[in-house]
């Protein structure tokens, strides 16, 4: 049976709320449906990264002294738009600490979508949670920008909530975790911005700068700003950083290099216009 609901999505810290996005009117029924882990045939773009991450990768406890001290992990949330024609596959990390995250899935069909597919494997860097998702509307894949990000920050709010020490190791937990990050990333120095061609009829951009709430739909509205249109891509959440790759052209053709050089300064100018102004005063 379906049902209407409204819902939001808040961050909160001790003090305040923050309403980030609200959807009305959105039906509730989900299927989860388990399959093996299938570690085989998995392809991803990755973007490359000069960037090196404050802390390793492991959940490994680590014996010093009788006591056990304990590095936490970098938490990853992935909106992968490319590997499913049919859904949106999200894939979330955090060492070996995730549980079930039955808490996320009833969240995200607060959001008006349902959980098709969920699959869990290991790996050496730990477990990987991967749901497709569709919309209960439609049944078919997210394409809304602003949904996405309410999907990628309504993931979040649930590392903060349920597992507080990832607050540490996101750039949203200066605001909202219960211990802020040790180190904050320099835009200027994180932001890369690079385009080539993908094919006569596309090309691939790849982004990377320091994550902050809104930072997918504000990117893709500023390619959108100058008449390119965005096909596909990934959107990546690694502890500081967010790291996208695009299929993007221009009137269902390739950028020629003059555009991609147009696409590439608008970006790098809105990803640091931040700072630059504050430095102009």
């Amino acid at each position: 049976m379906a049902s209407a609901a409204n819902c939001a999505v808040y961050f909160c810290s001790n003090t305040n709320c923050l309403t980030v996005f609200e959807i009305k009117n959105h039906s509730l029924p989900a299927t989860i449906v388990s399959r093996q882990p299938n570690t085989l045939g998995r392809r991803r773009l990755r973007l490359s990264s000069s960037t090196t991450r404050i802390n390793p990768p492991s959940a490994t406890a680590i014996e010093n002294d009788g006591s056990l001290l304990d590095t936490v992990p970098t938490p990853k949330v992935i909106i992968d738009q490319d590997s499913d024609p049919d859904a949106t596959v999200v894939e979330i990390t955090f060492g070996d600490r995730l549980g079930a995250l039955l808490d996320t899935m009833n969240a995200l069909k607060s959001l008006g979508l349902n959980v098709t597919k969920a699959n869990v494997y290991l790996d050496s860097s730990g477990k990987h949670n991967k749901f497709s998702i569709t919309k209960a509307s439609t049944g078919r894949k997210v394409e809304e920008p602003e949904l996405l990000e309410a999907i990628r920050l309504t993931i979040i709010n649930n590392l903060l909530q349920y597992h507080p020490e990832s607050s540490s190791q996101l750039a949203m937990g200066a605001t909202f975790g219960v211990e802020p990050p040790k180190e904050t990333v320099d835009v200027d120095i994180a932001t890369h911005v690079r385009v080539r061609d993908d094919g006569p009829d596309r090309s691939l951009l790849f982004v990377e700068t320091a994550d902050r709430p809104g930072l997918l739909v504000d990117l893709v509205k500023t390619i959108s700003d100058i008449n390119i249109a965005v096909e596909s891509g990934e959107f990546d959440t690694e502890g500081l950083l967010a790291k996208a790759t695009f299929h993007v052209n221009y009137k269902g053709k390739a950028l020629i290099k003059p555009l991609q050089q147009v696409l590439a300064n608008s970006l790098r100018y809105f990803l640091r216009r931040p700072i630059t102004e504050e430095a102009s005063f």
